[in-house]
């Protein structure tokens, strides 16, 4: 018997060049092709894009263009269900549009009859008590919601969102995204992987990796001083190799040739223990940050890539989802954009790189535990539909 085909239309912040919020869409992407294999049910994917040229061209995916209403409305009657998420897509503290944005896109999925999943949100924060309603009357409509993390899962109880309404808590979709095509490999292959991967980095290298991810926040630049201050104690303190990565161009390739310059060093001629990547592809960052024995991160999505490579990292916080993301590591930040000192940064790195076989024995277990969990979401969207395809 042949697999049934389903098509689903994935909300979301993609063709944007955030090298984060692609990451998501690629282990998504990625998590719905296994559920081909393990469901029997094929997934179709259709995403809403910034760049549709460019998102069909990384992923090889049908894309519409995500505000286009008819275009929109026209791969949203044709699907099967949509999917929103992940990513902090409902908060309104950048902007008091997003969130009518993405609850209108599943309010037009819900009045066309199709099945609506909230796939490992962010919420919140959300200051408007009116887009508490909102949220609450779009959710109780949807077939499986899941959240990111406990704070999440606190904002929906409460909006009052109705207690018979299961809500899955699961890591952010990133902590599951592989360098392969994971439905050609089975568990135990995975695991080898893993256990490779971990001996190299376990390896003492000639010249530690420092891998640091940086945005602009506060408007006097005052945290990216701290951060060019710690990184140039480090370079007077180790023989180390800087690498910048910026998550989200061109604006995180600007804020990292700040941090050059603040260092006193030539942004047109870098010196040889300074790298800077250039990668827009996921995939291609996520090994980007595999090459690092620690990562200084600022932006969400640089922190799990690290987490995903089995990095230790040191958390910049500039707003709740970095400090809710370290708390499922069971670490802290180091500072937050208002309270930054250099000296802490620098022995934090510093105790990271001497002491990486000690964070990965109480770490390893938690992190292979989160890339299993981040899948579910991925499992529960297949057995939905093999739900349906028996009745």
């Amino acid at each position: 018997m042949g697999s049934s085909v389903r098509r689903l239309v994935i909300s979301g912040y993609y063709g944007f060049n955030n090298s984060g919020d692609e990451a998501v869409l690629c282990s998504i992407l990625a998590a719905l092709r296994d559920q081909t294999v393990q469901t029997n049910v094929k997934i179709e994917p259709i995403v809403l894009s910034a760049n549709p040229v460019q998102t069909t061209q990384m992923y090889g995916v049908q894309a519409v263009h995500r505000m286009k209403l008819n275009e929109v409305f026209s791969a949203i009657r044709k699907s099967d269900g949509l999917i929103s998420g992940g990513g902090s897509l409902l908060q309104d503290v950048t902007s008091n549009k997003t969130i009518p944005y993405y609850l209108g896109i599943l309010k037009l999925a819900q009045w066309l009859g199709k099945s609506t999943f909230i796939y490992a949100q962010g919420i919140g924060p959300i200051q408007k008590p009116l887009f508490h309603k909102w949220v609450k009357k779009v959710f109780e409509r949807c077939q499986y919601i899941s959240v990111r993390d406990t704070a999440s899962l606190a904002l929906l109880k409460k909006m009052g969102l109705k207690n018979h309404l299961q809500v899955d808590q699961v890591p952010d979709p990133v902590m599951g995204m592989s360098e392969g095509v994971p439905s050609k490999y089975s568990n135990d292959v995975k695991q080898a992987e893993e256990q490779e991967k971990i001996k190299v980095l376990s390896n003492d290298k000639q010249k530690k990796v420092i891998g640091v991810s940086v945005r602009f926040w506060n408007e006097d630049r005052s945290e990216l001083n701290k951060i060019a201050k710690a990184l140039k104690l480090l370079r007077e303190k180790e023989s180390v190799i800087i690498k910048m990565l910026p998550f989200h161009m061109p604006h995180d390739q600007e804020a990292s040739l700040y941090i050059i310059q603040q260092m006193g060093l030539s942004d047109k001629e870098l010196p040889q223990d300074i790298q800077f990547s250039n990668e827009d592809n996921p995939i291609e960052m996520l090994k980007e940050v595999s090459t690092c024995d620690v990562l200084i991160g600022m932006r969400l999505h640089s922190l799990i890539y690290a987490a995903n490579n089995y990095v230790p990292m040191v958390g910049i916080s500039y707003d709740p989802k970095i400090d809710r993301f370290l708390e499922q590591m069971q670490m802290t930040p180091v500072g937050s954009t208002t309270r930054l000192d250099e000296h802490q940064i620098v022995d934090n790195v510093y105790k990271l790189m001497v002491e990486y076989d000690d964070w990965l024995l109480t770490k390893q277990a938690l992190i292979n535990n989160l890339k299993e969990m981040s899948q579910k979401p991925a499992q529960h969207i297949g057995n939905f539909y093999v739900y349906k395809d028996g009745e």
